[in-house]
């Protein structure tokens, strides 16, 4: 779940922030992609580490 809610986080971040850059749609697009990518890989390596670390049940 977390890398999931990450990625569309970042998506969403990227979008705004393109935006606010005065891009185009297609601007806007590139930075929603590859934010809500740098964000689900970075999501991902947080959900590895929290499973790795947890306590065993």
């Amino acid at each position: 779940m977390i890398p999931l809610i990450m990625g569309i986080a970042g998506a969403i971040w990227g979008w705004m922030r393109a935006a606010k850059r005065g891009g185009n749609t297609l601007d806007k697009l590139q930075y929603a992609a590859g934010h809500g990518i740098a964000f689900l890989v970075l999501g991902l390596f947080i959900g590895i580490v929290i499973v790795r670390t947890a306590p065993p049940m």
